[in-house]
């Protein structure tokens, strides 16, 4: 198939077009090569993704000769949408650059999508959605009182890509990630800046006093699921438990996460095994706009696809270290 895919230069952008060329789909990326965190990190990846099956544009969403080019003759067949402005934090820092990306870039590459509709639609939610909710969170659940402005441009694109589906008949499925980590991850997350402080000997900042949990999901686990969902077309195939289909769309949401919550302080335990260090610890203060803890309800994503994330973060932490002092040392 032909599969545009945003932020293909991104962390899961990369491994999802790494993963899609090697099956022998077609991949358009798409990706602005923002600065938001050092831009050589995003043409390392690049360089990996040199296949016959990939080509890159680069260019912004709301840039139209970029997105001319990549519906260019009859448009692609899927779109997995990831491009973003991501981080909780730096939306207290830079907010109109998530409402240009996360809002607006949104709605250009929808209305792209409306001239040359394609079979289905994938595009990037999150967990933080669900705001303080706390507990198990399932799909159906309301998701009405984000508590960081970058949870709210996802709430957006989710209500967005809703109203498209309604409009012009385009299949979207909203995919919430929970916490993805793993190799080629992004410098700004919690695993690489603790890696990094450790390999430096440095402190590292544990917000919420450690008392915090996330349910932690390893990229090629995600990425197993995006693939197995773009099959699972809203509005086709049976009538599933659990499903969030919308009565008037052909429009979903799905959580993507295994739905094992971990600890924070197991995670940092995982990180100084792997290392064979000990981390020196700074308990600080919850950070405004972050939450307790995250925990998914799978059900669905297991009835859509046969298959939930499994990777646990002792294994998925040893490789990101791995990964992490192979590519310092090729830096």
């Amino acid at each position: 198939m032909r599969i545009l895919v945003t932020g293909s230069a991104g962390f899961i952008g990369f491994h999802l077009s790494r993963a899609l060329t090697g099956a022998g789909h077609q991949v358009i990326g798409l990706d602005a090569m923002t600065p938001y965190y050092d831009v050589r990190l995003k043409e390392a990846r690049l360089k990996e993704l040199r296949h016959p099956n990939f080509h890159q544009i680069r260019g912004d969403l709301n840039d139209p000769a970029a997105l001319a080019e990549a519906f260019a003759g009859d448009g692609p067949e899927i779109i997995v949408h990831l491009a973003a402005q991501a981080g909780v934090r730096y939306s207290l820092e830079a907010p109109l650059s998530y409402a240009d990306a996360n809002v607006s870039g949104t709605i250009a590459l929808l209305e792209a999508a409306r001239a040359k509709p394609p079979k289905h639609i994938l595009a990037a939610s999150s967990s933080s959605v669900y705001g303080m909710a706390g507990g198990v969170m399932a799909e159906r659940q309301a998701t009405d009182q984000p508590v960081s402005l970058y949870a709210a441009t996802k709430k957006a694109t989710e209500a967005i890509t809703h109203s498209y589906a309604h409009l012009f008949r385009l299949p979207v499925t909203c995919l919430r990630f929970f916490t993805v980590y793993g190799p080629w991850g992004r410098p700004d997350m919690a695993l690489f800046k603790f890696v990094e402080r450790i390999t430096a000997k440095a402190p590292i900042e544990i917000y919420g006093g450690g008392e915090m949990a996330r349910d932690f999901t390893f990229v090629s686990d995600t990425v197993a699921s995006v693939m197995a969902l773009m099959a699972a077309i809203p509005g086709t195939g049976p009538a599933v438990p659990e499903d969030t289909l919308s009565p008037v769309a052909p429009w979903r949401v799905v959580n993507v996460a295994g739905g094992r919550p971990v600890p924070l302080m197991r995670f940092v335990e995982a990180i100084e095994t792997a290392m064979g260090q000990s981390a020196h610890k700074q308990f600080l203060p919850m950070q405004a706009g972050d939450v307790v803890s995250t925990a998914a309800n799978p059900a669905l994503l297991e009835a859509l696809t046969g298959h939930v994330p499994q990777v646990g973060v002792e294994n998925g932490v040893a490789a990101f270290v791995s990964w992490y002092r192979s590519w310092r040392a090729e830096a």
